[in-house]
């Protein structure tokens, strides 16, 4: 008999992380591989084939797939480079590319509007419906969307990524009930208040908001990289194999207080 931990081992598998030059993302991709993924890194920075090289230096071969999410029409174009890289076959799809802008809701600017929802949202169900059909075919594969916290309640002046979480939630259950008897698992990984790019300067910038925010943490920290590497491999695994439809939040507790 296999020993259990066997179960989360990712040796073999193939996967496709969007968003993974840098950041969360790029951790994620990290602990796929360091688990035994194979991995191609898809991703609109130029810095993605630098990162894919930093990340191959030992273990399996890592991958670096330049392109727009934001541009519908060469997706399917994308992702047939990502999938040839991997010699036909993704086991694992996590779509982990995401932006963020803040401004009032009336004031909010509609190109900003659709380039979140774009990225956020649109992009999520495009990239699982085309993994989806190799993933039906192979009658196996485990798709990870990243969500946030925002996918259960809605902030202030970030009306476009609110949304975009929240769809991202439902796209997740929805493709569940169409694929987990198929052999397809659908989760979804919802981040609270990270330490990334996009709220390192909150501290300085506006420091009660800061203080109010890390008050209300249970675990009176912010999260990290480090904090979703696990989660993301268990899901990616087969231990994972009876969970399919959750939206998983990460967030030292914060929803719960």
């Amino acid at each position: 008999m296999d020993k259990f931990i066997d179960r989360f081992s990712l040796e073999g598998r193939k996967a496709i992380v969007t968003g993974g030059a840098k950041g969360l993302c790029n951790g994620m991709a990290q602990a796929l591989h360091d688990a035994g993924a194979e991995v191609v890194l898809l991703d609109v920075l130029d810095i993605v084939g630098d990162s894919a090289k930093e990340m191959s230096k030992n273990g399996a071969a890592v991958y670096a797939v330049k392109g727009d999410l934001c541009k519908t029409e060469e997706l399917e174009h994308v992702y047939q480079e990502c999938l040839e890289k991997l010699g036909g076959r993704v086991d694992i799809l996590l779509n982990g590319a995401g932006i963020q802008y803040r401004a009032p809701a009336v004031d909010f600017p509609r190109d900003r509007w659709e380039k979140i929802v774009a990225i956020n949202m649109s992009a999520v169900f495009y990239m699982s419906q085309l993994a989806g059909r190799t993933m039906l075919a192979q009658k196996y594969g485990k798709i990870i969307n990243i969500a946030s916290m925002t996918a259960f309640f809605a902030s202030v002046l970030i009306p476009a990524y609110s949304a975009s979480k929240g769809g991202v939630a439902q796209i997740t259950k929805a493709l569940s009930n169409e694929w987990a008897g198929q052999g397809v698992n659908v989760n979804a990984i919802a981040p609270g208040y990270m330490a990334t790019e996009l709220t390192a300067n909150m501290k300085e910038v506006n420091p009660k908001q800061y203080e109010e925010i890390t008050g209300r943490i249970p675990m009176g920290r912010w999260g990290n990289m480090e904090d979703l590497q696990g989660l993301a491999v268990f899901l990616a695994s087969d231990a994972s194999a009876y969970i399919s439809g959750a939206v998983i939040p990460v967030d030292g507790g914060f929803m719960g207080k």
